[in-house]
């Protein structure tokens, strides 16, 4: 899926500038990468309401620059304290030709009929909500499936578990390698909690039966 955006060139720089552009509707940013950086200005509305759509986050976008399109990458937005305003946004250039390392959603189905839950009453724990993985811009998918429809209790879906796109490689790096635990369902604490003294009864019985 195609996602645009319209950007126009601006001029004006700093502090004083940036705040009567914002009074006026539009958000300034920059876009980078291959060539000059370029210091834009784009329309509020227009962006706020795309930042809010998922694989605007994980997407190639087409920045249309004074009716230019010039493929781009969301590299970094900044947001206001408290208000619902958008404060500045950042850009990078993409070369179809190079791979991007970039972070994709994970979308967790089959969760409510995983056996896990449904017959052994336990409670999934997502422990990544998304990961980094290295292709070309060609290649890059909105979101990476994770089907949790055979998991049982006490089991977990790992990183080298995953089913990943043709021309999609995990980017493993730090800590994240194929044996991190992406998702797991875990025994609720109250009934471990209750399984405890059960089990300490089922002990004491024999004892006492022999006394």
């Amino acid at each position: 899926m195609k996602i645009e955006f319209n950007a126009t060139k601006r001029d004006t720089q700093g502090t004083g500038a940036s705040r009567r552009l914002r009074k006026a509707g539009s958000i300034p940013g920059i876009v980078y990468g291959s060539g000059d950086a370029v210091m834009i200005q784009m329309d509020h509305n227009e962006m706020y309401y795309k930042l809010r759509a998922e694989e605007f986050h994980a997407s190639v976008l087409t920045m249309n620059l004074d009716g230019k399109a010039e493929a781009v990458q969301l590299r970094d937005f900044v947001m206001h304290p408290f208000r619902q305003q958008v404060q500045h946004m950042d850009f990078q250039r993409v070369d179809m030709s190079k791979k991007l390392h970039i972070k994709v959603p994970l979308h967790f189905l089959n969760e409510e009929t995983a056996p896990g839950v449904k017959t052994g009453g336990g409670k999934i724990s997502h422990v990544m909500i998304d990961v980094d993985v290295s292709c070309l811009p060609a290649d890059l998918p909105a979101f990476i499936e994770v089907d949790l429809g055979k998991l049982e209790l006490g089991h977990s879906v790992h990183l080298s578990d995953l089913v990943l796109p043709k021309g999609v490689e995990l980017a493993a790096h730090g800590t994240h390698t194929g044996e991190a635990v992406v998702v797991t369902i875990q025994v609720p604490r109250g009934a471990a909690e209750a399984e405890a003294p059960a089990a300490a009864e089922a002990e004491a019985a024999p004892a006492a039966a022999k006394k």
